[in-house]
């Protein structure tokens, strides 16, 4: 069996910038063990496979450890390569998944992504993060991931965490913010219990920034920069019940798997 692999950058306006992502296209699903196997093949953050369905596609995402539930980076990456490169003509992508239906559109240049708002309470401080970042932050919130957030940019830039202690917290990842010198806000993103010690752009982390930023600066527009080593830029708006995160894509390689 052959099938079809591509890898894009993400949120990215060059390769090696933002968040590569491995794309796999399907004609049907295989064996969950079997896409499991190739995610750890691959070895980045994030495989996607789709399969066509219907109008639209049936969207699955994979770390090298395990399947989850949302990947913004790998939707964007999905959306590339059936918008660029297999030359689906319309503007709307309907992507159906295990958080919902997701839309993907091109707007003034750019690939926006309709995604949920992640509803984040506010929590206890963990002695885990305070340990593992080495400075306490202002405060932490809690969705899928706990939302660290700090005082300045300088702060999240010099973060070195400790990774063996991050892994014991009971949540996907953790995120580091604080409001940017030049964006709205900037973050880190951490997940090193699903074998990701740093993510370089994670869309999905943003469905929780962004309504806690939305609310801490008083808009709906917001322009965010995750401040990884590899960086990422986001446009990113509230709309209700909904976040809208858009950013460019790169095509960095095309090839074949042969199974």
């Amino acid at each position: 069996m052959k099938l079809s692999i591509f890898q894009i950058d993400a949120f990215a306006e060059n390769i090696f910038e933002g968040n590569p992502a491995a794309v796999v296209s399907l004609e049907e699903w295989l064996p969950d063990a079997l896409l499991q196997n190739i995610a750890q093949e691959n070895n980045l953050s994030e495989t996607a496979y789709f399969v066509k369905q219907g109008d639209g596609y049936h969207i699955r995402w994979f770390t090298p450890t395990t399947e989850v539930d949302l990947c913004g980076h790998a939707t964007l990456a999905c959306a590339h390569v059936i918008f660029e490169i297999l030359g689906f003509q319309a503007s709307e992508i309907v992507f159906h998944s295990k958080s919902g239906k997701l839309k993907v559109r091109k707007r003034n240049g750019l690939i926006e992504l309709d995604f949920p708002a992640s509803v984040i309470t506010k929590c206890d401080i963990p002695n885990e993060i305070t340990k593992a970042f080495g400075k306490k932050p202002i405060e932490v919130w809690q969705a899928d991931d706990y939302v660290a957030v700090y005082e300045n940019e300088s702060d999240i830039l010099s973060l070195s965490p400790d990774f063996n202690i991050l892994s014991t917290l009971d949540c996907r990842g953790i995120i580091a913010t604080a409001q940017g010198d030049n964006v709205d806000f900037v973050s880190r993103f951490f997940a090193p219990r699903y074998g990701i010690d740093e993510d370089p752009v994670t869309g999905s982390a943003h469905c929780a920034l962004v309504p806690y930023w939305a609310k801490e600066l008083g808009k709906e527009k917001l322009s965010a920069v995750q401040l990884s080593k590899r960086g990422g830029k986001l446009q990113c708006e509230l709309r209700g019940n909904r976040i809208l995160i858009a950013g460019k894509a790169i095509t960095y390689l095309e090839g074949s798997i042969e199974i």
